[in-house]
């Protein structure tokens, strides 16, 4: 595996994160920033603890654990260097795992387990159709 082009893609994903947040706080939508600063850390925990919550099948606890590799791997369906669609295709294959699980396990399980602000959890909610 060439280490190289891996923190290549990295670095390259999270300049990105950090302009999109930089030009939210510029243009004065503080709270929107922070959130965004804010929800990839908050959908791996997220993730990683609906995993680990025996209340989850474990079929979809399976597909828990297996989004969190698809989302840690370098290489994606499209890759996530290539700007916006990049990380759409993740924030599609989360939403449509948590589809699943709100489903399974309903979405207060989701709640219980959402470290971030209630209006980010509102937002993947609505994306994941629950």
């Amino acid at each position: 595996m060439d280490w190289s082009a891996l923190a290549l893609a990295a670095g390259a994903v999270v300049a990105g994160w950090l302009v999109l947040v930089a030009v939210l706080w510029a243009a004065g939508r503080r709270a929107d920033a922070a959130a965004l600063a804010r929800l990839v850390p908050d959908l791996l925990v997220l993730v990683r603890r609906l995993a680990a919550d025996r209340r989850v099948p474990r079929r979809h606890r399976w597909l828990l654990g297996l989004t969190l590799v698809y989302l840690a791997v370098p290489f994606d369906v499209v890759p996530d260097v290539i700007p916006v669609a990049g990380q759409l295709d993740d924030a599609l294959v989360v939403a449509l795992v948590l589809r699943g699980v709100l489903c399974a396990a309903g979405p207060s399980v989701v709640r219980e387990h959402w470290p971030g602000p209630e209006r980010s959890l509102a937002a993947l909610l609505r994306l994941a159709g629950g």
